[in-house]
């Protein structure tokens, strides 16, 4: 359905360019194609359930709106001949930018459902929208601001045209750096946008070449090929409306996260860059006009650059404190890694020994694991190692650490216990082990003197000699030598 609306559109758009120059009939063309393309969203907007027909019945008002201008300006300049701002058009034309922002914040309202405030997006947007309009300030606001030509009415509608435009710049960058899927409905929604975005600059550019005197005879010729710019933003909505996977523009996001690609760092560096800019041209000519509106929007820019740059280090921050977490947990179980527990033994003997407490470690190693990997298969093993570890770490005491040693072996901590307390503790997890499956350990007591790695060496010498003896059950650890333990 899309592709032949989008066929018959663009043969349209080419007829266009060979109709007679004749108001009524270019206008009428162009109505025709714009009701099409306000028709074939509405068309689009019926497959739809109905919670997600809001910004697309918003998009259709607004195109409606706009095209209805069309007719009624024609109408205003060839029998009422009203052609001062503002016209019985303008209303109509206007329309068109509300109805599109509230559309596109209702998307992004859907697009971000349970996310919160996407605070990045809205600083960027920001950004861009403060060095556009800028912009538009200096060439297009001020000078119609200034008054003496037109009435005061009219200087109001002529500044409602680039301020509608830069809400459409600051909605398109919030829907562009929000979350969401970007199939083809979406690049052909943000194109119609876009279309109609420059086609009004165009449209600016025509009219401040007139007003400095340019030939009128010279630009008219362009006339065509802007109104066809209009035609093109007109279709675009139908296009995406009529997509089969219209219903994705408003899919929420979930966890997508969108970087910061190079087109939008352009767009923020040109947004920065405006300002000095500005400023620059107005050096060079000889006379600085608008001083105080280019400190203001540098001030701006740059208090918008400042945040963006915090938002960034605080990102980074946040990424690397992720990164530092994840190398310390095993992906499979949760509990702290080999690395986690390398880092946490030597803390937790240099407390003992300053505390003047026991601290007990023992080594678990699951009985016949390789078997029942054998026999079951390695997803049903993965699901045994998982639930022995919950069900393990729900027998232990608030105080104790388990971790995963490596494979089917893990390892834990149990400071303040001595041999009788820890072998307690590890009773109550043997009994808890699920599936019907046991473990074997060996329970090490700290002798106030040994390093982490001669403790363990003992409790892995224990565990062997669980293993040896039958297995399913706790072997206690000997202690050191005298011999070793005096060289301390």
């Amino acid at each position: 359905m899309s592709k032949v609306f989008a066929v018959a559109a663009a043969l349209a758009i080419a007829v266009y360019q060979l109709l007679p120059d004749n108001a009524w009939w270019t206008a009428g063309w162009q109505m025709g194609l714009g009701y099409a393309g306000a028709a074939a969203i509405l068309a689009g907007a019926r497959r739809l359930p109905r919670r997600e027909r809001l910004p697309w019945w918003c998009f259709a008002a607004g195109i409606a709106a706009n095209v209805t201008g069309i007719g009624v300006a024609v109408f205003s300049d060839n029998v009422l001949h009203w052609v001062d701002l503002p016209t019985p058009a303008d209303p109509f034309f206007l329309l068109l930018y509300p109805f599109c922002a509230i559309g596109i914040a209702a998307l992004i309202r859907r697009r971000e459902t349970g996310r919160g405030r996407n605070w990045t997006a809205m600083v960027d947007a920001t950004t861009i929208t403060t060095g556009f309009g800028l912009l538009a300030w200096v060439y297009v606001i001020a000078p119609s601001a200034e008054g003496g030509k037109i009435t005061m009415l009219g200087e109001a509608t002529q500044v409602a045209y680039p301020i509608g435009d830069l809400i459409m710049i600051a909605m398109m960058t919030r829907l562009l750096r929000g979350g969401g899927r970007r199939g083809a409905p979406f690049w052909w929604v943000t194109g119609s946008l876009a279309a109609f975005l420059i086609g009004d600059t165009v449209w600016v550019v025509m009219g401040n070449l007139i007003d400095q005197g340019y030939p009128v005879e010279d630009i008219l010729w362009l006339n065509r090929a802007i109104e066809s710019i209009f035609l093109v933003a007109f279709t675009l909505f139908g296009v995406g409306a009529l997509h089969a996977d219209a219903r994705s523009l408003a899919a929420p996001a979930g966890t997508d996260v969108v970087r910061l690609g190079r087109t939008h760092l352009l767009l923020l560096t040109a947004a920065s860059l405006i300002a000095p800019a500005l400023l620059a041209v107005e050096v060079l000519h000889g006379e600085v006009h608008d001083g105080m509106a280019i400190v203001i929007g540098s001030a701006a820019l740059f208090l918008l650059v400042v945040t963006r740059m915090a938002q960034l280090v605080r990102e980074v921050e946040r990424q690397a404190l992720q990164v530092r977490e994840l190398a310390r947990r095993d992906d499979l179980t949760g509990l702290p890694n080999r690395r986690a527990w390398n880092d946490e033994l030597p803390r937790a003997l240099e407390h003992a020994r300053r505390d003047g407490r026991p601290v007990s470690v023992a080594l678990l190693d699951l009985d016949h694991f390789k078997q029942f990997n054998d026999t079951y298969g390695h997803p049903a093993g993965d699901r045994l190692l998982k639930s022995a570890a919950a069900a393990w770490h729900d027998q232990l005491r608030a105080v104790d650490t388990l971790a995963r040693y490596g494979g089917e072996e893990f390892v834990v901590l149990l400071p303040g216990a001595g041999v009788d307390e820890a072998r307690d503790v590890l009773e109550r997890a043997l009994a808890a082990t699920p599936l019907g499956q046991t473990f074997s350990a060996g329970l090490a007591l700290w002798d106030g003197a040994e390093t982490s790695d001669e403790l363990i060496e003992r409790a892995d010498t224990a565990l062997y000699r669980a293993k040896s003896g039958g297995r399913c059950q706790i072997s206690e650890a000997a202690n050191r030598p005298a011999a070793a333990a005096a060289t301390k």
